[in-house]
């Protein structure tokens, strides 16, 4: 790994699909330093399983795509962004394949599946459950070979570095703590989700919200906060992680059932097991509460699907379940919900362009949106694919000359004495009033916590102590945004507004500085 220069052109910040399509584009512009703070290998899209949605087969049509996607973002959906997302996926995915992503094929055909909110079935996987890190593979690769593109990982990015009211590079930790800035012409942020905000969640430690935390100390608008997606099913055993088991396990004919054995979802929507992620995650928490079983728990039956078929089909969630005592194929599976995708972020144009100049953002850290208040399943990596390239595209034309003049951090905070007590506490707190089922009142305390939190910490330099700062900011703003929406909207559900209101809020929240204004 080649020493860290003082400027280049171009920093992108996180090495997921978003980032890594960003500086693949970018190279034909000039030096990009992909800044990691693990090993580039780790990010969101490296646990992503289900697969990614394109409309390529025969029987399948951009249009429906199209629609798809705007009717599981019950109304919010920006349609001109989702109609970029849909027409051009394909062109993007058969590029990834140019660059070596080896999906699943019948012979030489792809094969596609279908998972829940989706009229047809257009979801390609690579390796049955391990599409995300087939993905990232081929783009890693790709990168690598290519000399504008220089890769450091293990450095944190603490803040962006603004001169005057523009972003002019970023601040980072390294390992060693010592703390240093480098310069470019402009900088794009792609470091995934804030899964880390809650206590039960499928994403990887490192998803502690650092763009949006970053962008927003900058004064950057930041949106939709209030929708964050809880995946139904992720496994629910002690000592376990929140492993997330796909939704096309449902799409194969898993059933859900509650602590009773009994199968509900017929009861909740007409498409049962298939209804929109939100619906059957508050399904799942309202069995569980009325359940007099202690300790409640619901279940993924796949006992009658073919078993050799699963395996072959799901073979890394097989052997991840098989080394926790649970055998897909004959055993009920323990499964609830947990914080799995983040539909708002930093808010964006359709190029990635956010409300700071020289700042960009793509991906989950950014907000364009295309998911409204609900993500349609397997629009992510797509998301990350299309946006990444468009923002790259819009860099390459838009951009002079570095700045030689010096730039300061956002910030100079750097707080955290006890980070690891203050995010354990965070993150159960958000459970309980910011998760699943949200009311007014728990939202409120959580809101004067959260407050608390921030004038206790004290001064460090150590990684975890800027995690836990992020974490705070990113969950002031999800508070706060789902504190305004005073109705239940996708995956925003308030149990005192249990309604639309689409008069007061078929609109998008929009956060900037202490402001919050619904547009």
């Amino acid at each position: 790994m080649s020493p860290v220069p003082s400027e280049t052109d171009f920093i992108v910040v996180g090495g997921g699909i978003a980032g890594l399509r960003a500086a693949i584009g970018l190279a034909e512009a000039g030096r990009v330093l992909v800044v990691t703070k693990q090993e580039v290998t780790e990010s969101n899209t490296q646990y992503a399983q289900g697969g990614i949605a394109v409309a390529l087969s025969d029987d399948d049509e951009v249009e429906l795509h199209l629609q798809d996607t705007i009717d599981a973002g019950d109304g919010l959906v920006n349609i001109e962004a989702a109609r970029v997302l849909v027409e051009e996926g394909p062109e993007r995915i058969q590029e990834l394949i140019s660059w070596g992503a080896e999906f699943d094929r019948s012979g030489s055909s792809l094969t596609f599946t279908r998972e829940a909110a989706h009229s047809r079935s257009r979801i390609l996987h690579a390796h049955g459950d391990s599409t995300g890190r087939e993905i990232g593979r081929a783009l890693i690769a790709h990168a690598r070979n290519i000399p504008q593109i220089s890769f450091t990982e293990f450095e944190f990015t603490t803040d962006l570095c603004l001169d005057g009211d523009h972003v002019t590079g970023v601040a980072m930790l390294a390992g060693d703590g010592t703390l240093k800035i480098v310069r470019a012409k402009a900088v794009l942020l792609a470091t995934g989700g804030a899964g880390q905000v809650y206590s039960d969640t499928t994403k990887p430690s490192v998803a502690t919200g650092d763009g949006i935390a970053m962008a927003h100390r900058a004064g950057a608008a930041i949106s939709d906060m209030e929708f964050f997606q809880f995946h139904p099913t992720a496994l629910s055993l002690p000592g376990a992680p929140r492993f997330l088991l796909s939704e096309a396990l449902r799409g194969e004919g898993a059933l859900l059932l509650n602590p009773m054995r009994e199968r509900f979802m017929p009861r909740y929507h007409p498409k049962a097991e298939l209804a929109p992620r939100d619906v059957v995650a508050r399904a799942i928490v309202q069995e569980i509460e009325a359940s007099s079983i202690t300790p409640a728990v619901t279940f993924l039956d796949l006992r009658h699907l073919n078993p050799a078929e699963l395996r072959e089909r799901f073979p890394r969630i097989y052997a991840t379940c098989k080394q926790y005592g649970v055998d897909i194929t004959s055993d009920l599976v323990p499964v609830r919900p947990a914080a799995h995708y983040l539909m708002g972020g930093i808010k964006t144009d359709l190029d990635g362009r956010s409300t700071v100049t020289g700042l960009y953002a793509a991906g989950e850290t950014a907000c364009t949106g295309v998911h409204g208040a609900n993500r349609l399943a397997s629009n992510s990596l797509l998301e990350g694919l299309v946006f990444g390239a468009r923002a790259a595209e819009a860099l390459r034309n838009e951009m002079g000359a570095t700045s030689g003049k010096p730039c300061s951090p956002a910030t100079s905070r750097k707080k955290g004495t006890g980070a690891a007590e203050t995010a354990a506490q965070l993150r159960a707190a958000m459970w309980q009033h910011a998760g699943v089922i949200r009311s007014k009142e728990g939202l409120q305390e959580l809101q004067g916590r959260i407050a608390q939190w921030e004038k206790s910490l004290t001064q460090s330099s150590r990684r975890d102590a800027f995690e836990t700062r992020n974490v705070l900011t990113v969950a002031g703003l999800i508070v706060r945004s789902a504190l305004a929406r005073e109705e239940s909207r996708g995956a925003h559900f308030r149990i005192d507004c249990p309604h639309h209101d689409d008069a007061g809020f078929r609109k998008h929240s929009v956060v900037t500085g202490d402001r919050i204004r619904f547009e």
